[in-house]
């Protein structure tokens, strides 16, 4: 199991003893991997007791050595992170009636590679044997700790039933910080309920892992999507978790907002996939990014990310009236409008997707290169008109309407509302599947829709995207044993070809896929069947030991007694999961969502 801690933009990759020794753990900052080794090499005899971590970025550890069945030395380790410096304090107590000398090796190694080389994505060159490391684009980055340890470790004398410390801090030093700043946990969690009954834990610790997620920038707060491989700013997942935490979290949304209108899109650049008005899929701090070898400096690869702006941006409003922002943001949503209308690429009115660049070749949130698939398991062929971002781009289009009524331009109000209706005729007429009781997953390259049942559904039901007479057999389907695991909703039916429910995008389970699915049916009025889906995820959350709604699971039938089957290298905390659960919690008191 591995122990994911986090403050701003460092983070560290542990083993269940607290330590990196192997595969990708390690110290990283700013997509780097620092150390790739950090151990304790502690006296003879000490058993883990316990670990735990009551903030993600803390982990407190109580270690311990026995003579027959009497505790005999006692260790508290506490490792306590700051942005760019990671503080040990070993904490030592001796029980005993005799002196003790207490020796303590520290085992260390640098790496300074690239987030992508750490996880075994790209090649890697050789462990570096400095701590010290310069890039070939010239920025230096450093390991420094203080006080530097000793090659012969550390000592501590302990007098009979007495106790002493030793201490030190590791510094990542790099050029790369952002200036910024994040709010305390205590202001964070002074915005949100505390939540009640079932909801208390798991709504805590979702709420410890947002605020330990949010990474700090010019333009306030924004979350990072998940440790530990995706510590960066992402579009679709902060405009996602953004839209979650209303009504609560106004200042996650004012950030998003601005740093990603500040980031968009100006020039044709297909490498990065870069169009002017495109809001972005990542940003990546890394030196392959930064060298260009991988195009994630700042990476557009997503079709969704920029309908859903303006998604955010008219809830903000509609719950704000805060029209000073979107005054302020105008040229960057009639950017978006205007980048929407190009990505119509075979002018039908639907949002499309072609890749350009060496990146993602899937651009809808469901990213990985299987996840688009026909009935008989062919893969589709892009450009890909996917279903659920017709639905945002739907909502995109009654958004900027309301902008515009807001500041009496008319004409162009009634433009947009008359652009959203149409896109929600094209839903009905060229996704809906009568056979399936469902829309299509999506339009191939020769618009033959690809008949497969999928979660996508759930989503045109969050945007408003189903005509009234057609939710009763949606929800027939997406509760059929087909979707429904009882945990949530599979990706990709359990019939369909290429249905596997441990792959990432074909069966598995997204508990954020799913909370969508329970916003769509508070929206429409089914809230007996919402709280359904509600529940589920909270036990979900609550089955697993750190009361996290995990990344992803695995699709398997829920059984009695029972977690979930996990899938291995899920992330957690997963910032629009710990959402999902805010979310879940408002939809049930009667929040208004939408």
């Amino acid at each position: 199991m591995v122990l994911p801690l986090k403050e701003d933009d460092t983070y560290l990759v542990l083993n269940e003893r607290g330590f990196a020794e192997g595969g990708a753990e390690g110290f990283y900052r700013h997509d780097t991997r620092f150390l790739a080794r950090y151990r304790l090499h502690l006296p003879e005899g000490f058993a883990l007791l316990q670990s735990r971590s009551p903030r993600p970025d803390r982990l407190v550890q109580d270690w311990a050595r026995f003579r027959g069945p009497d505790g005999e030395l006692f260790l508290r380790r506490t490792l306590l992170l700051s942005r760019g410096r990671v503080r040990e304090e070993l904490r030592f107590q001796n029980f005993g009636p005799a002196p003790l000398e207490v020796a303590v090796g520290l085992e260390v190694a640098p790496s300074f590679q690239d987030l992508f080389q750490a996880r075994g994505w790209h090649a890697s060159p050789e462990e570096a044997s400095s701590f010290s490391y310069r890039s070939p684009d010239g920025v230096e980055q450093r390991v420094v700790f203080s006080p530097p340890p000793l090659p012969e470790g550390y000592r501590l004398y302990l007098p009979p039933r007495g106790e002493g410390v030793l201490a030190w801090e590791v510094a990542l030093v790099s050029p790369l910080e952002a200036e910024g700043a994040l709010p305390t946990y205590e202001a964070f969690l002074a915005a949100f309920p505390e939540g009640e009954g079932r909801w208390r834990e798991a709504l805590s610790q979702a709420l410890l892992d947002l605020r330990a997620l949010l990474l700090a920038t010019p333009e306030g707060p924004v979350p990072a999507a998940g440790i530990p491989w995706f510590v960066a700013p992402f579009g679709r997942d902060s405009l996602l978790t953004a839209f979650m935490l209303l009504p609560w979290g106004k200042e996650v949304a004012r950030s998003v907002l601005r740093y990603l209108a500040k980031r968009q899109g100006a020039v044709w650049d297909p490498f990065r996939e870069e169009e002017p008005g495109k809001i972005l899929h990542e940003v990546r701090l890394g030196e392959l990014s930064r060298l260009g070898r991988v195009p994630f400096a700042r990476y557009y690869g997503t079709v969704d990310a920029t309908p859903l702006f303006l998604v955010l941006l008219g809830r903000y409003l509609d719950l704000t009236g805060d029209l000073a922002l979107v005054r302020e943001l105008r040229p960057n949503w009639e950017a978006a409008l205007a980048w929407m209308e190009a990505a119509d690429l075979d002018g039908d009115g639907l949002l499309e997707f072609a890749p350009s660049g060496k990146g993602l070749s899937v651009q809808s949130w469901k990213d990985s290169h299987d996840s688009m698939s026909h009935q008989d398991g062919r893969l589709a062929e892009p450009p890909l008109a996917v279903s659920e971002v017709q639905g945002y781009a739907y909502a995109a289009h009654l958004a900027a309407s309301a902008f515009y009524r807001a500041f009496g331009e008319e004409e162009k109000a009634r433009r947009h509302q008359h652009l959203g209706e149409e896109l929600f005729r094209l839903i009905q007429e060229r996704f809906w599947l009568p056979e399936l009781g469902t829309y299509a997953l999506a339009l191939d390259r020769n618009k033959e829709p690809l008949r497969v049942k999928a979660s996508d559904a759930g989503h045109l039901l969050w945007a408003g995207a189903v005509p009234e007479e057609r939710v009763e057999v949606i929800l027939k389907t997406l509760f059929s044993e087909e979707m429904w695991t009882g945990w949530g909703l599979r990706t990709l039916g359990a019939r369909e070809a290429r249905y596997n429910p441990l792959s990432y995008h074909n069966g598995s389970v997204w508990p954020h896929d799913t909370a969508l699915f329970a916003g769509g049916l508070f929206r429409y009025g089914r809230k007996t069947e919402g709280r359904r889906v509600a529940e589920a995820l909270l036990d979900l959350a609550l089955s697993q030991p750190d009361l996290r709604l995990p990344e992803l699971v695995g699709g398997f039938a829920r059984e009695e007694g029972l977690p979930p089957v996990p899938y291995p290298v899920a992330c957690r905390p997963q910032a629009w999961d710990a959402a999902a659960l805010v979310y879940l919690y408002a939809l049930g008191r009667g929040v208004r969502t939408w």
